[in-house]
């Protein structure tokens, strides 16, 4: 069984940002994102700073935590050529994958990518 989550939020968080987006912007932005995967893992700060900007834009992107299930792991270091996390793997429309790396890229391409 995989561990697949999705990282935008339930409403119960008292962080939650107030969505800004339209009904119809919001499932626009939804699959814009719908080829992003994070991998990542809990105790991880730099996961942390990842999972809150996607928080942040209220994005909606799989989660991969490459300690609950070694298959993750072992798709990031197959794909990626390394086990660290987080990565951002991003799809193309040719089916092939970028995998980036560093929290601080990935927010800065999720800002540029999704900001409202």
């Amino acid at each position: 069984m995989k561990d697949v989550r999705r990282a935008a939020s339930s409403g119960a968080n008292p962080r939650e940002s107030a969505r800004t987006h339209s009904p119809d912007a919001q499932q626009r932005v939804a699959e814009r994102a719908s080829h992003l995967v994070l991998y990542h893992f809990e105790g991880c700060p730099y996961c942390a700073r990842v999972r809150d900007a996607m928080h942040d834009l209220d994005l909606d992107i799989e989660l991969r935590d490459i300690r609950v299930q070694r298959a993750f792991r072992d798709e990031l270091l197959e794909g990626g050529g390394r086990a660290t996390v987080p990565c951002l793997r991003i799809g193309n429309a040719a089916g092939g994958f970028r995998w980036l790396y560093e929290s601080s890229d990935i927010v800065a391409y999720l800002r540029q990518r999704f900001s409202k």
